[in-house]
């Protein structure tokens, strides 16, 4: 029997605990652990037991915590003002940092942490804010050296780096995108970057240039990520991207794009679109979800065989596919409605 423990944070004052017994199918709700308003994005320092989780509000907050026994937070260790409205995203850094971006104010938040106790944040912050007329950045993505991140209100890509001082981040560059894109979530495969685009609802590729780049560069691919038959009424919004690499039960690797409709709900659910990587970016085909909103999922499983996936509306509570046929189609094996809907997730084995 292998057992799986997955956080999930959502627009509620809790992170739930999640169980998944992959011999039986069985998602199961194991606890509820109090935090800050909104923990809808969290993440895990790998190799620790510390979870950083913003506080989706205005102000914004950036949270730490450690995870005890079955997925359960202790009470925060520390809670900090994120410098700015609507903290969408954080992640940590190899660097010894916590990254935060703020989709309400335009600007990222570069917190360093102790070096014996990274769950204890310091007060040497760095604050960036963005030179664009509107800035709504969603995700931060280290890259190398650089740290690279998404601001579907500029339509760019930002490229920041260390200046001089350990912690001190300044944009050095940027990799522009199609106007009225609205670049939101990304991934890079060696020197490829791909994006998922919340407005025009499209998956793009394209190389990575040499860093500084204030520069476009031409799309290798721009593909849209919208099912057919959606309801009259309908209003699409891409959201989160996932990437497979290849393994021993999956031969080729895949990318997983997640659909959010706003509008008038699909009965099926919200989609998820396959796309192959090779030889060249390919839509393979859609998965229903029966969710509303699919903004966060995450894959998981020692092959990333596993997908858990959760709706920010509706009752849909939270649902766990397995990647078949090759990693181009995905099989529900369960579901779990306890909870209504979730957004962010963390496997934590």
């Amino acid at each position: 029997m292998v057992n799986f423990t997955i956080l999930a944070g959502g627009y509620t004052s809790f992170v739930a605990s999640y169980l998944f017994n992959s011999d039986t199918n069985a998602l199961t709700l194991s606890n509820q652990s109090p935090t800050g308003a909104n923990p809808s994005w969290i993440s895990l320092l790998p190799n620790t037991n510390i979870l950083y989780a913003i506080n989706e509000a205005s102000p914004g907050g950036l949270q730490s915590f450690r995870i005890g026994e079955d997925g359960f937070l202790s009470s925060a260790v520390n809670t900090i003002n994120a410098g700015g409205n609507i903290s969408a995203f954080t992640a940590p850094l190899s660097t010894g940092q916590v990254a935060v971006v703020n989709y309400g104010s335009g600007n990222a938040l570069f917190v360093p942490t102790e070096e014996n106790d990274p769950a204890q944040f310091t007060t040497d912050y760095s604050l960036v804010t963005f030179d664009a007329p509107i800035s709504n950045p969603h995700m931060v993505l280290e890259y190398g050296s650089e740290v690279f991140i998404p601001d579907l209100g500029a339509d760019k890509i930002w490229r920041l780096a260390e200046n001089g001082a350990h912690g001190n981040w300044t944009v050095h560059g940027q990799i522009d995108q199609p106007t009225g894109s609205g670049p939101r979530h990304i991934v890079t495969r060696g020197n490829t970057l791909y994006t998922v685009h919340q407005v025009s609802n499209a998956l793009t590729q394209q190389h990575i240039p040499p860093a500084p780049n204030g520069t476009s560069i031409p799309l290798i691919a721009n593909l849209s990520i919208l099912p057919p038959g959606l309801p009259e009424g309908a209003v699409m919004a891409g959201a989160e991207i996932l990437l497979a690499e290849r393994s021993k039960h999956f031969p080729e690797p895949f990318i997983y794009v997640s659909n959010r409709n706003t509008g008038v709900p699909d009965p099926r659910g919200d989609a998820i679109a396959v796309f192959r990587v090779e030889p060249r970016l390919s839509l393979v085909g859609f998965v229903y979800t029966g969710l509303q909103q699919v903004r966060g999922m995450q894959l998981g499983g020692p092959e990333k065989e596993f997908l858990i996936a959760g709706g920010v509306a509706g009752d849909g509570g939270v649902i766990m596919l397995k990647r078949t046929e090759g990693g181009r189609n995905l099989t529900l094996l369960a579901r779990n409605t306890e909870i209504p809907t979730r957004v962010g997730f963390v496997w934590l084995n």
